[in-house]
């Protein structure tokens, strides 16, 4: 019996994919020759463009500068701690000027012997004078006796200062009850006295009318009993308060 021989095909690999991969590689490399080029392109202008910046905004950092919240509250706290500073040094400055003025109108009342009508004193306000009406005027009226303009002007002269000062003038009269021609209260007497003597300080040319004012009480305020004739006496006076200059206030306290 013949035996069948197997015919052995020889077999080759099918090569034919090689032709679109190389295609492909062709392709790609068309790619990244396009995508260099741009990117060179891109790299000038860039250049340029940062150039241009770098120019514009001398050489800016790229960050947005912002005030730091804790070095803002730090200088703010400086900037209290020295007005604080010079507030204490303008009141210590204001308190010496205070008894310096205070000194000169007790040499003038010492030098005239006027201890008992006149008198000074230092409040918390300012420089107070007061002086007993009966050393100003009569019973019941309102004008200054002719007489006594020459206290009227020296004190005016006493008022003079370096730093002018708001002036209050005010009026004070007894409980004893008034009603007259001219007068009808103790208020409208007490205000009467204050304005007419306060016209005297300021025919002092060196005086300014601005700073100023004018003030009648009636026997509303007394500083001593109107039990007795003595005590009524020291209540019917006019009192002079040069007030004391403030200093300047703290970012704080203007907010409050």
């Amino acid at each position: 019996m013949r035996k069948n021989k197997k015919k052995h095909e020889e077999e080759h690999a099918d090569e034919t994919w090689l032709v679109p991969y190389s295609d492909l590689l062709t392709l790609l490399l068309a790619l990244f020759i396009v995508l260099f080029a741009m990117s060179s392109i891109d790299s000038v202008k860039f250049t340029q463009m940062a150039r241009s910046f770098n120019s514009t905004f001398q050489g800016g950092t790229g960050v947005m500068k912002y005030p730091s919240p804790y070095q803002q509250n730090t200088n703010e706290g400086v900037t209290t701690d020295r007005i604080k500073n010079e507030q204490n040094n303008q009141a210590e400055q204001e308190k010496q000027e205070m008894l310096e003025i205070k000194d000169k109108m007790d040499s003038y009342i010492n030098a005239n012997n006027l201890n008992v009508q006149l008198m000074t004193s230092l409040t918390p306000e300012g420089l107070m004078l007061t002086l007993r009406n009966d050393i100003l005027f009569d019973s019941g009226t309102a004008q200054v006796r002719r007489q006594d303009y020459e206290i009227a002007k020296e004190i005016s002269q006493l008022l003079v200062m370096d730093h002018p000062r708001e002036v209050v003038i005010s009026g004070h009269t007894d409980n004893i009850p008034i009603h007259n021609a001219q007068f009808d209260s103790n208020w409208h007497l007490s205000v009467m006295r204050a304005v007419n003597f306060m016209k005297i300080l300021l025919e002092n040319q060196n005086l300014d009318a601005q700073n100023f004012s004018a003030k009648g009480f009636g026997e509303f305020k007394p500083v001593a009993s109107n039990d007795t004739p003595e005590g009524r006496l020291t209540n019917r006076r006019v009192e002079i308060l040069i007030k004391s200059i403030d200093p300047e206030p703290t970012p704080d306290e203007e907010q409050n």
